[in-house]
């Protein structure tokens, strides 16, 4: 079953990837701590607090999620992932983004190889209906297809 979305491109890109669904909020500084200080490819990620996607491989993903929380270096975080190549193969957001979570992508986008396509405004119908592991591929318009 395939259904569409439609958000609002942060940084316009396509991707596509395998969904990786956090449904509460996503610590970008805790989840990507590993990956940043200690060499790990995959970032994994490390917030212990994220039961959804705890310890799982966020490298590559379609990173699925309502918002970001947690400490301002948020931003820079996204950035250096994707300056180490090790960042999401996009980012989608149920909700607005946050002006820091936006920083971040735009300037991975900006001054990194890294793309990074981001999109918001997807509705709490997309986090309802996608699953990790479905297919998700992204436009440069913000539209959002689920392959399920």
């Amino acid at each position: 079953m395939t259904k569409v979305f439609k958000g609002r491109p942060v940084v316009p890109g396509e991707a596509k990837a395998e969904a990786l669904v956090s449904h509460g909020g996503f610590n970008t500084l805790a989840s990507f701590q590993k990956a940043l200080m200690f060499g790990d490819k995959n970032a994994t990620c490390s917030d212990q607090n994220n039961p959804d996607i705890y310890k799982k491989a966020m490298a590559g993903k379609a990173l699925c999620l309502p918002q970001t929380i947690g400490s301002t270096t948020g931003g820079m975080v996204f950035y250096c992932a994707a300056a180490m190549g090790r960042q999401p193969a996009c980012l989608l957001f149920s909700e607005t983004i946050d002006s820091l979570a936006a920083a971040g992508a735009i300037l991975a986008e900006v001054w990194t190889d890294g793309s990074m396509p981001t999109v918001d405004g997807l509705g709490s119908e997309f986090l309802d209906y996608v699953k990790s592991g479905m297919t998700v591929s992204v436009a440069a318009d913000g539209t959002v297809t689920v392959e399920g």
